[in-house]
């Protein structure tokens, strides 16, 4: 498919530089995410097409015998519009039909997962890749580490297993929204995530522990608080200690939502008694009152990514990638009190 639009069509129609709107299809920094979105979506609804190298002409011709690619998660990643997964696993589905590429979507169910039952897509051959979006059971993961096609996990890691993937950089992104409390003056940090559940949260608390450690801070146990049962659903209800730190960082934006909810139910204000801080930069942490102060996941790198090293696999059986690492960024909003 050829189109006749140029990213000097899309860059004059929204009164920006050709080098802007290559960077933002790109998924290069130095665009905000709000003019990437807006850059993308206009050069969707343009039809615009953008021009390969050779050697991905190449590769692009070589997917044309792919019959599809599954993606997969378990169900307690599944959320409506706007929810982290919900992007991350369209944005991967998109950039995928660019490259000739079909795409079988499906959702694990807490019972198949616990019971390693073979998702349909591969059970019955219908996969010529799997993209595997979110933690699952070690038990499942064992299970699909054995199958014969192209595998890839996005946004977790598990040592065990020999399975390539893309993540961001929890450790990192953990230590700076850490040490930006600590710049305001904060030395009672708590964390607020079920630490072994996911390799994503993990890291993000050992970047948090890393910070606490290299600024000579007491850590406090009781208060590394879990957000989650074992099977990974988010708690209703959560539990305080009686004395609290000054600030909470949290694994995630929407735990963070919910910390500031039960927070203010008790008549403790944020940011004014109590900063919290999340992870993701997704729509929970600009519709949360305050807004959150946050770390950026960048899901265009990471689709981009994930993207590139499947297609490389099917099409290069004996490439191995490892493990790719996309680096976010620290975004300050209004969660955050300096009390220095």
């Amino acid at each position: 498919m050829k189109s006749g639009v140029k990213m000097s069509d899309i860059a004059n129609k929204l009164g920006v530089s050709i080098v802007t709107v290559s960077n933002a299809l790109a998924g290069r920094d130095g665009v905000s995410r709000p003019l990437r979105k807006k850059i993308c979506d206009t050069a969707e609804e343009m039809g615009y097409v953008p021009s390969v190298t050779k050697s991905s002409r190449r590769r692009f011709s070589a997917l044309k015998t792919v019959k599809t690619i599954g993606l997969i998660t378990s169900e307690r990643y599944v959320g409506g519009k706007g929810t982290f997964y919900w992007e991350l696993t369209a944005n991967i589905s998109n950039k995928l039909s660019t490259v000739n590429a079909l795409t079988v979507y499906e959702c694990i169910s807490s019972e198949n997962e616990k019971n390693a039952v073979m998702p349909n897509i591969i059970a019955e051959n219908k996969a010529d890749g799997l993209i595997v979006i979110g933690q699952l059971a070690r038990n499942y993961l064992e299970m699909l580490s054995k199958i014969d096609i192209p595998l890839l996990f996005v946004d977790f890691y598990d040592t065990r297993f020999d399975v390539d993937s893309v993540n961001s950089d929890s450790y990192h992104g953990g230590y700076i929204v850490t040490d930006y409390l600590v710049s305001k003056g904060h030395k009672n940090i708590g964390f607020f995530g079920k630490v072994n559940a996911t390799s994503s949260i993990n890291d993000r608390f050992l970047g948090y522990i890393k910070c606490i450690m290299e600024n000579n801070l007491e850590y406090h146990k009781e208060w590394t608080i879990c957000d989650r049962d074992d099977r990974g659903i988010l708690y209703t209800k959560i539990d305080f200690p009686n004395e609290l730190p000054t600030a909470f960082v949290c694994n995630s934006d929407e735990t963070a939502f919910r910390v500031i909810a039960a927070l203010k139910s008790k008549g403790v204000r944020v940011p004014e008694d109590i900063s919290v801080v999340g992870y993701d930069n997704y729509t929970v942490s600009s519709i949360c009152i305050p807004e959150i102060t946050t770390v950026e996941v960048d899901l265009e790198k990471m689709a981009c990514a994930a993207v590139e090293i499947i297609t490389r696999k099917i099409c290069e059986p004996s490439y191995r990638e490892g493990r790719k690492i996309i680096s976010g960024k620290l975004i300050i909003k209004d969660s955050v009190l300096d009390i220095n």
